[in-house]
């Protein structure tokens, strides 16, 4: 499994910031392509509540696993800032590492 989030965090990566660095180069109002149609609206509240729902779990996750807090908020801040489909993936990819190699980012 940690293959396949690695590679999901990958195609998050390239996927969404293809799209988003077109966009800026284009020098449209980004947010505003959020809610441009009903069909991009639908698909920014799902991501958004998507979004929301993984950043909870991250937190709560992190704390179970004994990481150490400042991992928590830097993979909330990344979901907002970089995309959650690169953070998600990317933190079931750390979660699953061997716990002797997550105590060293805690």
């Amino acid at each position: 499994m940690r293959d396949a989030y690695l590679a999901l965090s990958l195609v998050g990566l390239a996927g969404t910031w293809w799209f988003n660095l077109a966009s800026f180069a284009a020098g449209e109002d980004y947010l505003a392509g959020w809610f441009a149609n009903s069909a991009g609206s639908s698909a920014a509240v799902d991501i958004l509540v998507a979004g929301l729902a993984a950043c909870v779990f991250m937190v709560i996750e992190s704390r179970r696993l004994g990481w150490a807090p400042w991992v928590a908020v830097v993979l909330v801040v990344a979901s907002f800032a970089i995309a959650v489909a690169f953070v998600f993936p990317l933190f079931l990819f750390l979660r699953d590492r061997p716990r002797s190699i997550t105590e060293v980012i805690s």
